[in-house]
């Protein structure tokens, strides 16, 4: 466990870090579209690359974390991300973001584990649920003031702030993480302020339909992610700010995150879970084939709270089951990382769908259907199940 200043430091970091992420892994799409004249599919081709590099980096994070420690890990996550955001800085051409932006990916999927690991650890679930609450106003809170910015960022002519910007916040990051414990201290699995057997049972029921909720819902922001240039584009946006609108899923989000960890009856419940599964798609549909801002904005709303309830469930859940343990994190940024890797590989295919004469939007849903059902029912069918009402 670490304590208050080390908890207070470490939400200062989760926001840092999630803007300079954000600037890059939203933001960058924006950027190639509008500065390397990037085509929809070498969007997603980029956004794929960088998805299956997070989940590599996601699931070595606990044997990593094993071997070297925790903090080890994390500052040399923090220090090699410097220096590529730097390099980057200096060189900002198709080919230098191509080769690049997969090993920014996998190092964001290494750090984000332990990160979660030092926050939650040696929490009792009453103060668990509200820090996580606080954890990810933090990240979340970062994600629409990065993409307002990254817009006139864009537009600047100086390309190079957006590594430059994220480079200075790993440095910032860095000198803050120096006075971490090796290791952070767990709860003893006898200890009484773990939870009983019973709700450790529900929790660990509830848990995978959180995961394939929260998996659509990466699954599908991140297929919207390289698409929603094209699509503010087509209502008329410019990209001074495109981004902003694109933010107003996050606001969303970051509203989600805060009900979450202060209203706290809905752990160990499943109609809100429920709910959040049938909402994805709905909200998803809204987006994609909005035929004006207002329902474009009335979607991101939609999405956004639903994707942050299943991201607060999924996440509490994993560590209080897992106590604390990096690898409760790991699981939980792999699953993020996958939903980066299949959104974009769904795109690719409704790109390749539009060339047999459907539409943009009627081939982006065919071509998405597969995973959001899937997720869809292998998310619900264990809440509907009389156990998961116990």
């Amino acid at each position: 466990m670490v304590h208050s200043g080390s908890a207070r430091r470490l939400l200062l970091v989760t926001f840092l870090e999630s803007f300079g992420t954000v600037l890059l892994e939203r933001g960058i799409y924006f950027f190639t579209s509008d500065r390397l004249r990037y085509s929809e599919a070498q969007n997603l081709w980029l956004a794929l690359s960088f998805g299956v590099a997070y989940v590599v980096g996601a699931l070595v994070s606990h044997r990593l974390a094993l071997r070297l420690k925790e903090r080890s890990v994390l500052l040399g996550a923090l220090v090699a991300l410097l220096v590529l955001h730097g390099a980057l800085a200096f060189d900002t051409d198709s080919r230098s973001i191509a080769l690049v932006f997969p090993v920014i990916g996998l190092l964001q999927g290494l750090k984000w584990p332990v990160v979660e690991s030092f926050i939650s650890a040696g929490r009792a679930p009453s103060e668990l649920v509200r820090l996580l609450g606080q954890f990810n106003v933090s990240w979340a809170l970062s994600v629409p003031a990065a993409l307002v910015l990254a817009g006139p960022i864009i537009a600047s002519g100086r390309p190079q702030l957006f590594f430059e910007s994220a480079a200075a916040i790993n440095a910032v990051a860095l000198v803050l993480c120096l006075p971490l414990p090796v290791r952070p201290s767990h709860l003893d699995d006898d200890h009484p302020e773990r939870p009983n057997v019973r709700d450790l049972a529900r929790a660990s029921h509830l848990l995978p339909s959180a995961r394939w909720s929260m998996l659509s819902s990466y699954a599908l922001l991140f297929l919207l992610a390289p698409l929603m240039p094209e699509t503010l584009r087509r209502l008329e946006v410019e990209v001074t700010t495109a981004t902003a609108w694109v933010a107003l899923l996050d606001v969303a989000r970051v509203v989600c995150f805060a009900a979450a960890g202060w209203f706290t009856a809905w752990r160990g419940r499943a109609e809100l879970l429920i709910a959040s599964a049938l909402m994805l798609p709905l909200s998803f549909s809204l987006v994609l084939g909005a035929p004006n801002l207002p329902i474009l904005a009335l979607g991101e709303v939609l999405f956004g709270l639903a994707s942050g309830f299943c991201y607060s469930a999924s996440l509490y859940y994993a560590l209080l089951v897992k106590n604390a343990a990096v690898d409760a994190g790991g699981a939980h940024e792999g699953l993020i990382g996958l939903g980066f890797a299949l959104g974009p590989l769904a795109g690719l295919v409704g790109s390749a769908l539009q060339r047999v004469e459907l539409g943009r939007t009627e081939a982006t849903l065919l071509a998405v259907l597969p995973v959001a059902l899937g997720c869809l029912g292998l998310g619900l069918t264990p809440l509907l199940r009389p156990a998961a009402r116990l």
